[in-house]
């Protein structure tokens, strides 16, 4: 059964037409069905994604299988997913757990930044701001699928790092890394941390998230 309807289908084909400008490639990461309860719903609503456009290129890789390319994108746990441009690009966006819910409107917008090239958030000012950053951060974003204000705090952390190279920004699922969430305290969404150390929860606007970033960096 699909798991994107008709509808959906006829519209994001029209979103996509209007808005994508370069290819954009979508890798996935699954590991065994034993080990991995969402991976093959992940693969399957990628799968239905990238068949909507031709825009849209996917490659699937097993966790334990292509270590090579699990090393060289540092990804930790699956179903992961990550954004490439259209030379191959690592555009350091990152989803870890099945994209459903709010977080598939995350998932579409990214790729719509990915192939234009233009963040979801931030003005010039704050993009020069952020681009100032010389020293590598990471930042993870909790969510879960029913939560509405977690995509803005997915696509603020997702756009910092579109427009600077020493940022990766993670999108981790909480529900399906319990384990994960337990040991970083998370017990409501959207929380986000930088760089494992300093923490905040809610989406907060554009210069209060800056803000929080210049706190961490300035932490190291």
């Amino acid at each position: 059964m699909a798991l994107i309807s008709e509808k959906d289908a006829r519209y994001l084909q029209k979103v996509f037409s209007e808005q994508l400008k370069d290819p954009v490639k979508i890798l996935i990461f699954v590991d065994d069905k034993s080990e991995c309860e969402y991976c093959d719903l992940t693969e399957q609503v990628l799968q239905e994604l990238s068949s909507i456009d031709s825009k849209l290129e996917m490659y699937v890789y097993h966790v334990k299988r292509d270590k090579q390319i699990v090393d060289q994108y540092k990804i930790g746990m699956a179903p992961a997913i990550v954004l490439l441009d259209k030379e191959g690009n690592d555009s350091r966006i990152r989803f870890y757990g099945i994209p459903s819910g709010h977080e598939f409107s995350s998932l579409i917008q990214d790729i719509i930044s990915v192939s234009t090239g233009k963040p979801s958030f931030f003005n010039a000012e704050q993009i020069e701001k952020i681009r100032s950053i010389d020293s590598p951060v990471r930042i993870k974003v909790f969510v879960t699928p029913t939560c509405p204000y977690c995509p803005k705090a997915v696509l603020m952390a997702h756009s910092a790092a579109l427009v600077n190279s020493n940022i990766i920004a993670e999108m981790i699922e909480a529900n399906e890394f319990p384990e994960m969430s337990m040991n970083y305290g998370v017990s409501s969404v959207p929380h986000t941390f930088i760089n494992d150390k300093h923490d905040f929860v809610g989406a907060y606007p554009e210069n209060a998230f800056i803000q929080e970033l210049f706190k961490a960096v300035g932490d190291d």
